[in-house]
């Protein structure tokens, strides 16, 4: 199985740029799609991209077109998710995920591995 750990949030003004990182350790990274998700207060927990473990087909949430962008690295068993022109509404936790498919899922019950989350904090 693989670990998903979360690093890179924080307090960000809006209108501005970060880019949150997820180490995998354990099994093979490239064997597994991997995804983000975050989850607002009183929330429930939304899809936001996925990358696949063998082709790196991409799909993004309505929402997430055009100021998220995910990436991997399979070199460094790391998955990326750059986020473009904050808002208020984009604090949440973020959190990474993995699975053994090859499919662009987007539900939280499609993932067997999630990290800890990492919480993200827009400020106006």
């Amino acid at each position: 199985q693989v670990q998903p750990v979360e690093s890179g949030g924080g307090f960000v003004q809006a209108g501005g740029s970060l880019r949150l990182s997820c180490a995998a350790s354990g099994h093979i990274f490239s064997s597994y799609t991997m995804c983000w998700f975050r989850q607002a207060p009183g929330k429930e927990r939304e899809f936001i991209a996925t990358i696949t473990r063998s082709t790196g087909r991409i799909r993004y949430s309505d929402f997430a077109k055009g100021r998220f962008i995910i990436s991997r690295d399979n070199a460094k068993n790391a998955v990326y998710l750059q986020v473009n022109s904050l808002k208020p509404e984009d604090t949440a936790v973020y959190y990474c995920a993995a699975d053994s498919s090859d499919y662009t899922f987007f539900r939280v019950s499609d993932y067997d591995y999630w990290g800890q989350g990492n919480q993200v904090t827009v400020s106006s």
